[in-house]
């Protein structure tokens, strides 16, 4: 057993993540994404909330270089709710680090200037990219009200096929987008998530995918795997058996009944997660009696 090999507790955290919260990764990627050329990891600040720092609120990433804050989202399902993420997130982070400095004042003070990107690679079929505002949540009223708060983000898809160039400039995006179509494609091979995942992993490792990062953290990944490709795979059952009843009838008792229905299948899902922690904490003892 790798002696580097690493495992924490945030099992939850998506392999997305672990990838780009390390400054010369992220600093890539923010490159990419606005087509700058920063070249010191030092410049760039990691700004992203932690559960356990702030009121339980967790964002997968973000960043603030130059007074513009970067706040970067991983999606395997479409969302239109992010806008009121994304505005729960940013209000957060400007309470956290800028509260106190004489907002009260009469002197203008100065924020940074926030961006927000969703990178979608979900198997729902989606356009390379698409906007969604947080206006678009609101209730509809009639006439034409003025709207005092808004907020855009944009959603990306890095699915083989879409947004070449980004993921051109952006090595570790490009091979992350390729380990996940290696997961997939072995989940078509093999019985389980398990098998495929470690296939996967192995096979990108032989082939120089995230070769380093999968080495030194090859059991993380896995577990953190597990519980992604796992939660893909209960969502699409739920899309297609909302299609196949026939969700969409417009009744309400249909409605209804099919939520509790998802709910309880949703705990069923929870319970395994837990197993799935329990699971991990077994292998970090294994782990540390080889140490």
């Amino acid at each position: 057993m790798d002696k580097n090999i690493t495992v924490d507790n945030n099992y939850k955290d998506s392999v997305f993540r672990m990838i780009f919260r390390e400054k010369e990764a992220l600093l890539s990627l923010y490159n990419a994404v606005n087509g700058t050329e920063y070249d010191n990891p030092d410049e760039l600040k990691i700004t992203t909330l932690e559960n356990a720092v702030f009121l339980g609120i967790k964002n997968d990433i973000s960043c603030l270089i130059d007074m513009r804050l970067s706040l970067f989202e991983h999606q395997s399902t479409v969302n239109p709710n992010m806008p009121f993420r994304y505005l729960k997130y940013v209000s957060a982070q400007l309470e956290r680090d800028y509260s106190g400095k004489k907002e009260y004042g009469y002197k203008r003070i100065t924020l940074p200037r926030p961006s927000f990107v969703t990178f979608y690679n979900g198997t729902e079929k989606q356009p390379e990219r698409v906007e969604f505002k947080l206006s678009d949540l609101y209730e509809r009223t009639s006439g034409n009200e003025e709207i005092n708060l808004e907020l855009i983000c944009v959603q990306l898809n890095i699915n083989t096929g879409y947004n070449e160039k980004l993921k051109e400039s952006c090595k570790l995006l490009a091979e992350y987008v390729e380990f996940v179509n290696s997961v997939r494609g072995n989940k078509k091979i093999y019985k389980t998530t398990e098998e495929a995942v470690k296939a996967a992993v192995d096979e990108c490792i032989m082939d120089g995918i995230l070769a380093d990062f999968l080495r030194r953290n090859k059991a993380m990944v896995y577990m953190k795997s597990l519980y992604e490709f796992d939660e893909e795979g209960y969502k699409e059952v739920l899309r297609e058996e909302s299609y196949e009843d026939g969700f969409s009838d417009g009744t309400e008792n249909g409605r209804r009944e099919q939520r509790e229905a998802d709910e309880a299948e949703m705990q069923q899902y929870r319970e395994q997660n837990e197993r799935y922690k329990e699971e991990i904490e077994h292998l970090k003892a294994q782990l540390a009696a080889l140490v």
